[in-house]
């Protein structure tokens, strides 16, 4: 969604930008282009390989005027000074080449290890989660993280397999989920939810969200936006249900909304897409993936 991106940041001269998933760096290489020839951009990835195949692309056109750093967007707020942007960008989710290297585990199209680090400095992994977790705690990530109809059947599944041997390949456990809830013609496999909710447990995917939405409000100077893509309805939950709370006029003690209890607050955002924007039909074409993606626009007052 690159042309979405740049007109919803409208990147220009002497701006400052900060991509916190920055991966292959395409939506970086659009920014750059765009606020040429003075335009900055601070740049951060988790995956150290992406890192530097950016640094790489980036060094041969933008030199001085970039900066990496390989971390979690959640952390922007530490790295870059309050008020200093005039645009941020969240590409949430997996990359495609992330997705294609069979070493990641990300994926069960192509057997390798249950990895899903998208650090591969940190120490859990997917298999360490699927070896050591009781059922009762991989029964709230099945269905709190990937929607899991089936958690509980799944959860006891791993529990009582794991017991005579160890799952270490994503086919291991792939197989054992289409074993117990068959296809029987589905388009999805059943291993879908499953693989899903294990890699945003092992990466902190929600919490990560949550905080790198507030220190990107942060860095943002008044005017400036903040543009997220998702690519599933939990993220996209996240994002819409932030926005909103910050473009209230008011605050409310508590979770829920109770009007007598509201007090009042200046908004502190304006939600500049009131409905999230989908890829269109050329992406698709081009790259099925986008089909999941969804963007949404905040603007900070």
């Amino acid at each position: 969604m690159v042309e979405e991106v740049l007109a919803a940041l409208s990147p220009r001269p002497g701006g400052a930008f900060a991509d916190g998933t920055l991966g292959s760096a395409g939506h970086a290489v659009a920014i750059l282009k765009a606020s040429a020839p003075t335009g900055s951009l601070f740049g951060c990835d988790r995956d150290g390989d992406a890192l530097e195949a950016a640094r790489v692309r980036l060094a041969a056109d933008f030199a001085g005027r970039f900066e990496l750093r390989r971390g979690n967007f959640a952390e922007l707020a530490e790295w870059l000074p309050a008020g200093s942007c005039d645009g941020v960008l969240l590409d949430l989710g997996v990359s495609s080449p992330q997705l294609d290297r069979a070493e990641r585990g990300f994926s069960f199209q192509q057997d390798g290890p249950l990895d899903m680090r998208m650090d591969a400095r940190q120490l859990l992994t997917a298999a360490e989660l699927v070896n050591t977790a009781s059922a009762d705690e991989l029964v709230k990530i099945f269905r709190e993280y990937g929607d899991e109809p089936e958690a509980r059947r799944m959860a006891r599944a791993i529990e009582q397999d794991r017991q005579a041997k160890r799952f270490e390949t994503t086919r291991q456990l792939a197989g054992l989920m289409e074993r117990i809830s068959p296809r029987h013609g589905r388009k999805a496999h059943p291993a879908t939810r499953v693989f899903q909710a294990l890699r945003i447990a092992v990466n902190d995917e929600i919490g990560a969200l949550q905080r790198g939405l507030a220190g990107a409000v942060r860095l943002l100077k008044p005017g400036g936006r903040l543009a997220v893509i998702t690519f599933h309805s939990l993220e996209d939950r996240v994002v819409k249900t932030f926005g909103r709370e910050l473009a209230r006029d008011y605050v409310v003690p508590g979770e829920v909304d109770v009007p007598e209890l509201r007090q009042p607050r200046a908004p502190v955002l304006r939600l500049v897409t009131r409905r999230a924007l989908c890829a269109g039909e050329a992406e698709v074409a081009a790259n099925p993936r986008a089909r999941s993606a969804q963007l949404r626009v905040m603007e900070k007052i």
